[in-house]
């Protein structure tokens, strides 16, 4: 199957040879041999060229998923026959997964006793900065992420998106609101390196409409979100869960009619995929199927 699939791609035999560390007679007799038990040729051989028959592309297509699952399971026994040890450094924004967290943590702990986690929390003026810089290993961050050097995994906690206002506000007199809303009072910018489109995303420029929002002071932290909220400064969308977490008199929270859902997952850099950053999401995977979805505020 290997061989198969490493010519597939190579559409060479000398090539296919070095990839796989065999002689070119040996790949030659393992791809006639599978020939020989399908009943027809797979690939069209030439003094020149080497190429797919229409059902040597098929098998390609067919096995090439099969394989990867089979290399993944076999790597992830591996690494659990061997053990995961070392630190594995777990950066979060806000709630993390929320109430998932924990039974992510122990799941981990659980399969990997050997490897010690330590948390550190990010802040949203640069949720992904600590995650390229190195200083953590995986990230629990709020979406959207589309980064062409960090891999999206799973997504561990969706929930709805509510307004923080003022508590003497006149919105706090409605029982819902609508991004239209936002129009008409100032939000927050954001100080720091985060991307464009994440903060807009979260905090949009324009209603759906097209109506501009007016923006007001930047910000760095979230406690300084809610400070300036509270001194009737802005207003601002956030994550049905602040309002359980980060309750305060002076700041109320009216409902969303109309805003998409925001979401949390595990993202790390591409090129870092370790066996405790596998082990974490493998983790987290099972956390969320366990749960029957992502946790929902």
């Amino acid at each position: 199957m290997e061989a198969f699939l490493v010519l597939a791609d190579e559409m060479h035999f000398g090539r296919t040879a070095e990839r796989l560390r065999l002689s070119q007679p040996r790949v030659s007799q393992t791809i006639r041999k599978l020939e020989r038990r399908i009943g027809a040729p797979l690939f069209e051989r030439t003094s020149r060229r080497v190429e797919l028959t229409r059902l040597g592309a098929q098998l390609r297509d067919d096995l090439q998923p099969l394989y990867q699952g089979l290399t993944a399971a076999m790597d992830r026994a591996t690494a659990t026959a061997r053990g995961v040890h070392g630190t594995l450094r777990v950066g979060f924004l806000g709630v993390g997964a929320g109430e998932l967290t924990p039974t992510i943590m122990d799941g981990f702990r659980a399969r990997h006793p050997g490897c010690e986690v330590q948390m550190r929390e990010t802040h949203f003026s640069d949720p992904l900065g600590p995650l390229r810089a190195g200083d953590v290993d995986v990230l629990l961050t709020r979406l959207p992420v589309t980064e062409p050097d960090l891999t999206v995994g799973p997504v561990v906690l969706t929930e709805p998106r509510v307004l923080a206002v003022p508590a003497r506000h006149p919105f706090t007199r409605r029982s819902s609101v609508s991004l239209e809303d936002l129009a008409r009072d100032t939000v927050f910018g954001v100080t720091g390196p985060a991307p464009g489109y994440w903060w807009d995303f979260h905090v949009p420029r324009f209603t759906p409409s097209g109506r501009p929002i007016p923006r007001g002071q930047d910000i760095s932290t979230f406690q300084e979100l809610l400070a300036l909220i509270a001194a009737g400064q802005g207003i601002s969308p956030v994550a049905a869960s602040v309002e359980r977490y980060y309750n305060r008199p002076d700041i109320a929270f009216v409902p969303f009619e109309d805003a998409p859902d925001t979401d949390v997952a595990v993202v790390w850099r591409t090129a870092a995929g370790t066996a405790r950053i596998r082990a974490f999401v493998q983790a987290a995977r099972d956390a969320v199927e366990s749960n029957g979805g992502p946790t929902r505020f």
